[in-house]
């Protein structure tokens, strides 16, 4: 389905990524505190089976570094986009959100994150996204959701929450927004889901928290949102997809909140599978067709799961070596999917018709394989700030929960350069 065509290495572990919606642009945050951003070359705009990853005058490109800095003390959390795509949040362990110029880098506001009411210490934040123009949602480790009217930034004002909830008992590890309904003379979503520990909850941009599932004992780390489905039934077409601990991957009917409704096995490793770190939807040009969502797991491996026949149709390995976690995943706006794990960002180009029949037979030759020693073996289961470097923390230690029993080092490499590339 996809080959790679870039390897970009990184100086320290990954921990974080933002794909821009509208650019070919990503930024990364890493465990040291840096946040790098890189322009990739345009891709082409046609529908046609020539290679899309490359556009330049001789077919081919290169990346640049738009920007680097040293952002945080101790690790960069996360990373979002704001809802221009005009600049990037990064928020850190030192307790900062900072609000940077895309194109320059350079910082023009900073949010100071509530302590932590029971200790009186930081309370970092886990996860940030610009829900509109307005609103700043930000979760902690405390399980703190903080919302924030970020039309008063500016290098001087002092923002605080104008509301703050608690949906989950532990810390905020996804959020997904609800598209806005037909009702709806904005445009713009009001309403988001979050997973934290072993629940998923539903808030309200007025009305607060609306409902929590029941425990689905088992954490759940990942979220996106799937629209246009078969509306069969009671089926509105919209589900939410979660990523979990033990390599499930389960769907939620839109407005049927207290359960799952359907579920995916995309891991069987044998004593639980692996987690499943981040979830991403193909774009409706990209892929064989219909709904099909990436998944990023815990041992390096990316599979992609087809929605509607609910089963998993591919997968490719973003880490062979040292099978690091891919805990990052998205696509840019020329279709490109890009994963993130270890020390390595990689850029994925969608395959030519060559490439895809000979995937298909390699597949089914698999499938045979697969099938015969199964037979056989009747156990087998179907910038400014220089902190200090000893701040750095392991994205094990934000996944404390999720890695419980995997012990891994974070290791990785790369090649920074387009195939081709002169």
């Amino acid at each position: 389905m996809f080959q790679n065509i870039c390897a970009i290495p990184l100086d320290h572990d990954l921990f974080t990524q933002a794909v821009h919606p509208d650019e070919p642009i990503v930024s990364v945050g890493l465990s040291s505190g840096h946040v790098q951003t890189y322009r990739l070359p345009a891709g082409t705009s046609d529908d046609s089976d020539a290679d899309e990853t490359l556009a330049s005058e001789n077919g081919f490109g290169h990346i640049e570094t738009a920007w680097k800095t040293r952002r945080h003390k101790g690790s960069c959390r996360w990373l979002a986009y704001s809802h221009d795509g005009g600049q990037l949040y990064s928020a850190g362990t030192d307790g900062i959100v900072k609000v940077a110029d895309l194109q320059t880098g350079q910082v023009a506001a900073k949010i100071a994150v509530p302590l932590d009411p029971g200790s009186g210490q930081i309370d970092a934040p886990s996860i940030i996204h610009a829900l509109s123009p307005q609103t700043l949602l930000l979760g902690t480790d405390s399980s703190a959701l903080h919302l924030y009217d970020i039309r008063a930034l500016g290098p001087k004002a002092v923002l605080k929450p104008q509301q703050t909830h608690r949906p989950h008992d532990d810390y905020i590890s996804s959020l997904t927004p609800l598209p806005p309904t037909s009702e709806s003379t904005s445009g713009l979503s009001k309403q988001w889901v979050t997973t934290g520990g072993t629940t998923l909850a539903v808030t309200d941009l007025r009305r607060g928290v609306m409902v929590r599932s029941e425990d689905q004992e088992e954490e759940l780390l990942s979220s996106v949102m799937v629209t246009g489905l078969s509306k069969k039934g009671t089926s509105v077409g919209e589900k939410v997809l979660v990523g979990g601990a033990s390599g499930i991957l389960t769907l939620w009917e839109r407005g049927v909140w207290d359960d799952q409704d359907d579920r995916i096995v995309v891991d069987r490793t044998p004593g639980g599978g692996e987690s499943l770190d981040s979830l991403a939807l193909l774009p409706d040009r990209v892929g064989p067709g219909g709904k099909i969502v990436a998944v990023g797991l815990g041992n390096g491996i990316i599979r992609f799961a087809k929605i509607g026949a609910n089963k998993v149709i591919g997968e490719l390995s973003h880490d062979e070596l040292e099978k690091e976690g891919v805990i990052g995943l998205g696509f840019d706006a020329d279709g490109r999917m890009i994963s993130g794990g270890g020390k390595t960002v990689k850029v994925w180009g969608e395959k030519g018709a060559e490439d895809r029949e000979a995937e298909e037979v390699e597949e089914a030759e698999k499938g045979t394989n697969d099938a015969k020693h199964a037979l056989g073996d009747s156990d087998e289961d179907s910038d400014e700030e220089m902190g200090d470097s000893s701040d750095e923390e392991k994205p094990t230690q934000k996944r404390k929960k999720r890695k419980r029993n995997k012990g891994k080092q974070q290791k990785g490499h790369g090649i920074l350069g387009f195939s081709g590339l002169v």
